[in-house]
């Protein structure tokens, strides 16, 4: 199992985060970041040799990335390539390599349902690299838009977000949407990684095939929500390794 984490947004303890993930989805500049921020945290990740990737977005740095904009595909598909670009040329002056994608907030929520969005995201990423894992939610746009490009769809889980019953996370406006007591993720992030299901919001049952799990690093306590994980699922005999 993949451990990931949201990295480079100038919010949390990027250095002390990546002494606990696997993986690490690093701001590009558009809702978050810069190329000082991009450089310190690729260069913590390689130094733990934590998997760097492309956390592109709209440009949207007011409301930091978490509304939708409504896109003509042509303008997401440049704005993806050149956030992956910009991460790719910091990257190399840490002789790292940007390994995978990884959309951010209201983007990444979009393209579970909005075909366009999803296949501009598509095929933009296909252009840098075929075969590229995108971290996704199971049964979505993009996850279905990437296999026809070409690329490796990722499933992900989130730690601290809650679910409902359809699988999707629900909505950061309502009570109750981030979760941020420790001990409760790790049991139900080791119950995923070991029955392949998290609890939703109703009590009901949602079936992930997750490869990667995320914690968000703005979120509350995110380092040591991050280490309750990597020590529960390491003592549930989950061996932890990058996707990518």
């Amino acid at each position: 199992m993949d451990l990931n984490a949201d990295s480079g947004e100038a919010i949390g303890d990027d250095a002390a985060m990546m002494a606990v993930v696997t993986s690490a989805s690093v701001a590009c500049g558009y809702h978050a970041g810069d190329a000082d921020t991009m450089r310190a945290t690729v260069a913590a990740a390689a130094a733990h040799e934590v998997a760097v990737g492309a956390h592109v977005s709209y440009a949207d740095r007011a409301r930091f990335g978490r509304v939708f904009i409504d896109l003509p595909p042509s303008q997401l598909h440049r704005a993806v390539l050149d956030q992956f670009a910009a991460l790719v040329a910091v990257a190399a002056e840490s002789g790292a390599e940007v390994r995978y994608c990884k959309p951010h907030g209201a983007l990444y929520n979009a393209i579970v349902h909005h075909e366009q969005q999803a296949d501009a995201v598509a095929a933009a990423l296909a252009e840098v690299l075929p075969e590229l894992p995108v971290l996704c939610l199971p049964h979505s746009a993009i996850e279905r838009a990437a296999t026809a490009r070409g690329l490796r769809p990722v499933i992900e889980a989130f730690a601290d977000r809650a679910y409902a019953p359809d699988g999707t996370l629900v909505p950061r406006s309502r009570p109750g949407s981030v979760l941020t007591d420790a001990a409760a993720i790790a049991a139900r992030v080791v119950r995923l990684a070991t029955d392949g299901v998290l609890e939703a919001v109703d009590g009901s049952p949602v079936r992930i095939p997750a490869e990667s799990i995320c914690v968000h690093g703005d979120t509350p306590g995110a380092v040591a929500i991050a280490r309750a994980v990597r020590v529960a699922l390491q003592a549930a005999g989950v061996e932890l390794a990058p996707f990518a």
